[in-house]
């Protein structure tokens, strides 16, 4: 059971390209918002779509690969843990945020968006 405790999957669309930094120690990260929709009907029987935003924090190879085959609105899978961190902002004031750390990651879309 231990392999499912913090354990996150998701499916969503790129809110934009992946900010990559690279490291003193040479590796690199890359951050970027993962977008999932949830579509359900309310009371009334109206058709209502909920996005919801992630903050993806990605390592090595798979940043590359992200940076190199990705765009804004790309659809991908990922896999990976919550982490929490706190950080304070230009104007002193402490903020805490929400991130999965990616370990493994697939590019969707068919074909023809592929070789687009």
């Amino acid at each position: 059971m231990n392999a499912l405790r913090n354990r996150v999957q998701l499916i969503g669309h790129l809110g934009g390209k992946v900010e990559v930094k690279t490291l003193d120690s040479g590796k690199k990260v890359g951050k970027v918002s993962l977008a999932t929709h949830e579509t359900y009907k309310n009371q009334k029987g109206e058709k209502v779509t909920e996005t919801t935003w992630h903050n993806l924090v990605i390592w090595g190879k798979q940043v590359e690969i992200l940076e190199k085959y990705t765009d804004k609105g790309s659809e991908i899978a990922v896999e990976g843990k919550l982490t929490n961190r706190d950080y304070t902002d230009k104007e002193g004031i402490k903020r805490n945020i929400t991130e999965v750390v990616v370990s493994d990651l697939l590019l969707m879309g068919n074909k023809t968006d592929q070789n687009a």
